[in-house]
This record gives structure tokens, C-alpha cells and sequence, in this order.
């Protein structure tokens, strides 16, 4: 869903759940400049180290995303419930979930990737 020079009220449970993998699932809504998305992950799924020139901003809402940040992974953050982590674009990152996870992804500027589903990273 896009919007182009209109608002838009919208509400979640309208929004299509797209199966991206046996582990993950989401909800997408995209403006011209952003993206935001609604995301169920499944307990023990981890998602692959990947960077993108998007800045990221991820808040869990339940559960716990255990990120390990830079090319190495060397930084460790674990992200609970409540919490909210800044991903600066270019930055590689990969998250393990533990728990079951749902939290809410925003970008800037929008994921293309994920609107052509061309995410290869997280697809089988």
C-alpha cells in the first residue's frame, strides 16, 4: 500500500500477512518515503547477517531479538519488550529470536526490497 499525495487511515488487521519463510511473517505499509511493517517471528529464527542503506528502527513488542551488530558481529544487544534500537543505514546486523517475537520495523527510506520481494536473505 503506497501513498501518493492523499492521507490514508489504515488499519492492521486489513493489512495482507505475507509468509515470507516457515519462520516469519509480516504486514507492510509503505509511503513514498517510508516503510513500516509488523513482524511475527517464530522462536529460534535467526535473521541472516544483511545491511541495507535504509535506516532502520525496530521496537519489540514481544519477546527478545538478540542482535549482533558489525561485519564480525562483535556488539551484542538483546532488545526485549518495550525497547526500541536504532539501526543506522549500511550498518550489518543479524537478529536471533527468542521467544516468540512480534515487533514493528520502520524505514527510511522505503524497502523496496521487501515491496518486490527481492529480500533474498530471508527467503528459503
Amino acid at each position: 500500500m503506497s501513498t501518493q499525495d492523499k492521507v490514508e487511515l489504515l488499519q492492521w488487521d486489513d493489512i495482507p500477512m505475507e509468509t515470507v519463510n516457515p519462520s516469519m511473517r509480516r504486514q507492510i505499509i509503505t509511503g513514498e518515503l517510508m516503510t513500516v511493517a509488523r513482524i511475527y517471528f517464530k522462536d529460534g529464527f535467526l535473521v541472516p547477517m544483511h545491511s541495507h542503506h535504509n535506516e532502520q528502527i525496530t521496537q519489540v513488542i514481544s519477546g527478545v531479538l538478540k542482535f549482533r551488530i558489525g561485519k564480525d558481529g562483535d556488539e551484542a544487544i538483546d532488545v526485549g519488550p518495550g525497547q526500541v534500537i536504532v539501526i543506522p543505514a549500511n550498518l550489518p546486523h543479524e537478529a536471533l529470536v527468542v521467544g516468540d517475537v512480534i515487533e514493528m520495523d520502520m524505514w527510511a527510506p522505503r524497502r523496496d526490497d521487501w515491496l518486490n520481494q527481492t529480500d533474498d536473505y530471508l527467503r528459503p
